[in-house]
């Protein structure tokens, strides 16, 4: 039994020895079953690789030398279809291989391809740290493509980053190295490349930036030209400084880092200024006989912000946004001596498609050829022209504000923590205005008030939306103080949405590029979004109609066209600007110095972006249908109590004087509706008195106060007069009871009228009548001399009122009249209009109402 039992155990134990050395056989069975799996795939995926790599090449266009030598050409169209340029036909530097310097040739190297004498078209070393790049970062983040491969792309490829290009380029790169000696691949590409705009190869870049040769150039020339190849548009020296600078020094560090330059060389290469010893603008040589210059500028940094810079290269066709005849306009408009007072100040103005945002024309500065882009790379503060878009527009938008909302004009502090005052442009204050009068007249105090009642950062969200980003939510951004500056560009985007129904799209000048084979487009129309409610875009659109009737922007004015815009002037009068819009065509002006001088007259300064705007909207817009603004259901226009707070509606019994017709957001019309008939009683016990010892006249009158709570304000009286019954005319106000006259004269009678005024609400008139006694005549003892004859038509002018008087300003502001009969810009159909506000004497500085006060003061004083 022991034995059995014995037996059974070792051969329970041989088992497990015999289990334990089975295992590790099994673990090795199946590393090696992954491994072959591994193998396999791996042999199946490059089998499938080089299969498509043999069927992509296979299918690559055939090597030509002419098409290596020389850029192809690619077709830039108008709107209409018609050629607008030719890139790559230009006239070129051709530079042979034996001519290039050494010191350009290194630094290309260094930069583009320092394996290029030892690599056969592909450079692996290169390409497994761009595998890594894009393995990280995604597909085509990074490339590590030759000089070869460049070649290869610039002649015979697209510019998609797609596995099929990359095998017919790399293909091509070795049929290429094959072909040609290495010396002749550089000197392709050395005369091929594109530079930037249309200057093609290394040589011609030397003239066209330095007016040098290449063996003339220093070397930090040599470095500025090797690194525009990377982003030729993006690293003009011209058009980015900053950009140019950084790029040229990252090439001279290559340099050094590859010992091609000491570290000396190198440092005291990026200490020069980027900008030092580039050709001036008037000395440069056009490369070119095309006339609008600045439209490529546009196109072509379009491109580059889309990643399609050198796209030219490819031979495709660019369709554009641009319309020839409006470009005539603009060309004819801007460099129009009369506007200007000296050679110095600058302009720039853009006009946009209304409905799609598209670029029509550009206006890129005085006489522009190249380099700095004032319409699109001059950025400043946007001064007033910001107040639809930061508050108002807001206002009706979030808190569904009527544009008869009453906001009082005060004085009035900055919710900073510092009290620091908002002041109104002429230092004085109208009282209650409503919203409609407060943006019309361009009152900051109002625009401020208004800003806060929304929020900082609802404001400033409804301005993201419209293109007009702002980093901080500063209260004197309501005012145009931003820290943020802005382009025509970008203000004719942001308006263009208040006459598109509230939609915005950003401003873009190309539509879509055809490529070569005339099939395959690239759609680069940008997506519209809706920014706005169409209730808020009409009812900003018909308040800024009455900038030109009543406001600030009668300069601009056009008669017989729907328009609507804003002026805007910066601190001390820096820039000006002028922001207006039909249902065709959205355009913003500026004008200012470069070096911010402040402009300190109306005429041939301030006034150059009104004169721009009047000159190309009425060219644009002549000999085509304009039609007029609509107004969308969702909108109500309403007769209400004129200043009544809460807004109430108007009934018969209120007079016309106090009524006017405002919008409305439907849904929020007022309900309650004043029945009670609103008089101001007319002043009684007029007497009139002559002082014979100081030759003057005395009125004298009584009034009483009135008692209904419609009428606020005070108590103004309006004193007229006329001589010996000729023309009754207005000679002064006054808010006290009495009055004098003085250097009355003899013998004439004298009718005074007096009516009591309130805002727009006046009172009958009462009137009396004084004959002042002629003079005793003195006759002398001998006889007298012959009097002249007088003339018996000659006018008398009747008295003028003493201190206790103001004088009329005849120029001043006469308000809204709903511009029912206006010749100019139609206004508000069917509004009784607002005749405007009087309370505090207000002057309205056509065209400066954010600008220079009397006092040379901080106007929009930021917190």
């Amino acid at each position: 039994m022991s034995d059995q039992i014995h037996s059974r155990t070792e051969r329970r134990r041989a088992q497990q020895q015999n289990n334990k050395n089975q295992k590790p056989k099994n673990k090795k069975g199946l590393i090696k079953k992954i491994f072959l799996a591994l193998v396999a795939i791996g042999f199946i995926g490059l089998i499938s690789g080089l299969g498509l790599f043999a069927f992509y090449a296979s299918s690559a266009p055939k090597l030509d030398e002419e098409l290596l030598r020389d850029p192809l050409s690619s077709e830039i169209l108008y709107a209409n279809g018609e050629l607008m340029y030719t890139t790559g036909v230009q006239k070129r530097e051709y530079v042979n291989y034996e001519d290039i310097p050494k010191q350009m040739e290194d630094a290309i190297l260094a930069t583009e391809d320092v394996r290029f004498y030892k690599h056969h078209g592909m450079d692996f070393y290169r390409l497994g740290g761009a595998v890594l790049a894009n393995f990280k970062r995604g597909f085509g983040s990074e490339g590590a493509s030759t000089l070869s491969q460049q070649v290869i792309k610039n002649s015979f490829l697209t510019h998609d980053k797609t596995l099929k290009r990359k095998a017919q380029e790399a293909w091509l790169a070795f049929q290429l190295e094959r072909n040609y000696e290495k010396e002749e691949i550089f000197e392709m590409y050395f005369n091929k490349i594109l530079m930037s705009g249309n200057q093609y190869g290394f040589g011609t870049a030397a003239d066209y930036f330095y007016g040098k040769k290449l063996d003339e150039l220093e070397l930090h020339e040599v470095a500025m030209l090797a690194g525009l190849p990377q982003s030729p548009n993006g690293h003009n020296p011209y058009k980015n400084p900053e950009r140019a600078e950084k790029r040229r020094n990252v090439v001279l560090s290559l340099m050094h880092q590859h010992k091609k330059i000491t570290k000396a060389e190198m440092e005291a290469a990026q200490a020069i200024d980027v900008t030092s010893t580039l050709l001036p603008e008037e000395h440069r040589v056009a490369k070119s006989n095309f006339k609008y210059p600045v439209l490529l500028d546009v196109v072509f940094n379009e491109l580059e912000e889309a990643g399609l810079g050198d796209i030219v290269n490819d031979g495709v066709q660019i369709h554009t946004t641009f319309d020839p005849s409006a470009q005539h306009i603009v060309e004819e408009a801007i460099n129009n001596p009369t506007i200007y007072i000296d050679d110095k100040i600058q302009s720039a103005i853009t006009v946009l498609d209304t409905k799609t945002g598209g670029i029509v024309a550009v206006g890129g500065g005085r006489n522009y050829t190249t380099g700095l882009n004032f319409a699109r790379q001059e950025k400043r503060q946007l001064g007033s022209t910001i107040k639809p878009i930061l508050s108002y527009g807001p206002a009706i938008e979030y808190l569904n504000w009527s544009t008869g909302q009453v906001i009082k004009d005060e004085p009035y502090n900055y919710n900073d923590g510092k009290k620091t005052p908002v002041r109104n442009v002429d230092r004085k204050y109208m009282g209650p205005v409503t919203m409609r009068e407060a943006l019309y007249h361009s009152r900051n105090v109002p625009a401020v008030k208004t800003f806060e009642a929304v929020g900082r950062s609802e404001a400033t969200n409804f301005a993201g939306k419209l293109g007009i980003t702002l980093n901080d939510h500063n209260p004197s951004n309501a005012l145009g103080g931003t820290r943020n500056e802005f382009s025509t560009i970008d203000l004719a985007g942001a308006y263009a949405a208040f006459g598109n129904n509230g939609v915005y799209t950003e401003p873009h000048s190309i539509t879509k590029i055809v490529m070569r084979d005339g099939k395959t487009e690239k759609n680069l129309k940008p997506k519209s979004t809706v920014a706005m409610k169409e209730s808020t875009a009409y009812m900003v659109t018909d308040m800024l109609r009455d900038v030109f009737t009543n406001g600030t922007g009668k300069h601009a004015n056009i008669s017989g066209l729907d328009i609507a815009g804003k002026t805007g002037t910066t601190d001390n009068a820096v820039d000006s600007w002028f922001a207006g819009y039909s249902t065709n065509y959205t355009i913003a002006a500026w004008g200012g110095y470069q070096d911010r001088t402040p402009m300190k007259q109306m005429q041939q300064q301030r006034y150059i972006p009104q004169d721009l705007f009047r000159t190309v909207m009425s060219g644009i817009s002549a000999n085509k249908q304009t039609p007029r603004f609509q107004k969308p259901s969702s909108v109500e226009e309403v007769e209400v109590v004129y200043l009544s707070d809460p807004l109430m509606k108007a009934s018969p019994a209120v007079p016309a004087s106090m009524k006017r017709t405002e919008l409305f957001v439907k849904g929020s019309v007022p309900k309650e509706v004043v029945k009670e008939e609103v008089l101001l009683k007319a002043p009684f016990n007029l007497s009139a008195s002559f002082d014979e010892g100081n030759n003057s006249i005395t009125l004298a009158w009584e009034h009483e106060s009135p008692d209904s709570e419609l009428i606020e304000g005070d108590v103004e009286f309006i004193i007229s007069a006329n001589i010996d019954g000729g023309e009754q005319i207005e000679v002064a106000r006054t808010n006290e009871f009495a009055l004098a006259f003085s250097d009355v004269n003899r013998g004439s009678t004298y009718t005074f009228s007096v009516v009591a005024s309130v805002g727009e609400l006046k009172s009958d008139a009462i009137s009396t009548t004084l004959k002042v006694d002629g003079e005793e005549e003195v006759i002398p003892e001998e006889e007298p001399e012959e009097e002249p004859e007088t003339n018996p038509d000659e006018e008398k002018t009747p008295p003028q009122g003493d201190t206790n008087g103001e004088t009329p300003d005849e120029g001043g502001n006469q308000g809204n009249n709903g511009n029912n009969d206006n010749s100019g810009n139609n206004g508000n159909n069917g509004s009784q209009g607002n005749t405007g506000n009087n309370n505090e004497g207000h002057r309205e500085d056509e065209g400066s109402d954010t600008g220079t006060p009397p006092d040379d003061e901080n106007d929009n004083e930021q917190p």
